[in-house]
């Protein structure tokens, strides 16, 4: 077993806040959405509450953009440059994540300093942190300030249109944010993906214990 240092302090604070900002945009936005249906705190408490946490999230984002283009971490998010050897992690990421994890088989991918996410993390984060999240942010707040933005929000067909895309990027993240909290349970234990977003290292099985583990699951191969 050794230990990773793979998230620095800067992207653990960003990473809980981000989660805390988009779980309770999340909250607020449905009863927005739903009104009527969902009725949790007073209408006027929802839209402020989902309009300053819109702003501590877009505030966050340019944290966490500032700290990538001034490191060189920056290179966990660089796009693999090989078309064959990004399918063919994605095609072996997703036969694990869909059939090897029920049979104890070792993940095949492993993290390092500057690779720390698999092929389909990195296409899904990169979707995420460069296009639906900007995209949100540029949304909301439009939505924000319809009188403000009118040229604008004409520009871009009409409020119908820019509240579509917003419901349509909130709709994704409500089926990510679950999703992402279930992968995050498949560690070795199901809280150790969470305990490494707050020490910040990852722990990782060498090779030989990997073996071992697989062995305890699935028992002894056949006989030779």
């Amino acid at each position: 077993m050794h230990r990773i240092y793979l998230h620095p302090l800067p992207v653990r604070i960003w990473h809980w806040i981000n989660a805390a900002t988009c779980v309770m945009l999340l909250l607020t936005g449905l009863q927005l959405r739903y009104l009527g249906l969902i009725s949790v705190m007073p209408f006027g408490t929802a839209v402020a509450i989902h309009n300053w946490t819109g702003f501590i999230l877009i505030a966050n984002f340019f944290l966490w953009l500032g700290y990538y283009l001034c490191s060189d971490r920056i290179r966990v998010y660089h796009a693999e440059s090989s078309p064959k050897e990004y399918f063919l992690g994605s095609l072996r990421q997703a036969l694990f994540y869909g059939f090897g994890i029920f049979k104890g088989a070792p993940n095949p991918f492993r993290p390092s300093i500057y690779r720390k996410f698999n092929p389909l993390q990195a296409m899904t984060y990169q979707l995420i942190m460069i296009v639906l999240l900007p995209i949100q942010a540029a949304t909301g707040i439009l939505l924000w300030d319809l009188v403000g933005f009118v040229g604008t929000v004409a520009f871009f067909g009409g409020v119908r249109v820019i509240d579509t895309v917003h419901v349509l990027i909130f709709i994704f993240f409500v089926f990510y944010i679950p999703a992402h909290i279930y992968l995050g349970t498949l560690g070795r234990t199901p809280t150790l993906h969470f305990k490494e977003m707050v020490t910040g290292y990852e722990e990782e099985e060498d090779e030989d214990d990997s073996a071992d583990e697989a062995e305890k699951r699935l028992g002894p191969g056949p006989a030779e």
